[in-house]
């Protein structure tokens, strides 16, 4: 569990439980029902909708042979990450960027460090000047430099 469990951590668990279940070839429907449960629940939590209880984690560790405590877990990883999320308030000057750069994400949800080599080269493909010199005072010129090195720009 611990070499999984580190390489998934900070993901929603119902992403987990809709793998697993897609994997073994259960209908979500179906299994919420077997569980008792209703499926909107089901399904609510494997969109990343809804948190995993404790109660319904283990009907489905129970149901699925998984490790007691496991879904548990990751809900306590994913909501630390969230927190941290929530938390960072260390961005650059949103202003200079355009939302347009990341139409495919709200600019609020990006982890501004986690996620530096993708913003560094999306900004670089498409940004403009300001944009650019923008990322460049946030990460500082080394990293930059470092970063464009390994992406080949």
């Amino acid at each position: 569990m611990k070499t999984q469990l580190s390489i998934i951590k900070g993901v929603h668990p119902g992403y987990i439980l809709e793998r697993e279940l897609r994997e073994r070839h259960l209908r979500k429907g179906q299994f919420a029902l077997s569980l008792q449960e209703y499926p909107q629940t089901l399904v609510s939590i494997t969109k990343g909708k809804r948190k995993m209880n404790t109660n319904l984690a283990l009907k489905i560790e129970n149901a699925l042979g998984i490790e007691e405590g496991y879904f548990m877990t990751l809900q306590v990883y994913y909501d630390i990450e969230e927190e941290k999320r929530r938390q960072n308030t260390e961005h650059p000057d949103l202003t200079k960027l355009r939302r347009v750069l990341f139409w495919d994400t709200k600019m609020e949800k990006i982890n501004w460090k986690k996620q530096k080599n993708a913003v560094v080269k999306r900004v670089f493909e498409r940004g403009n000047e300001i944009e650019k010199k923008e990322i460049i005072r946030f990460y500082g010129k080394e990293n930059m430099n470092d970063i464009l090195k390994t992406h080949g720009k």
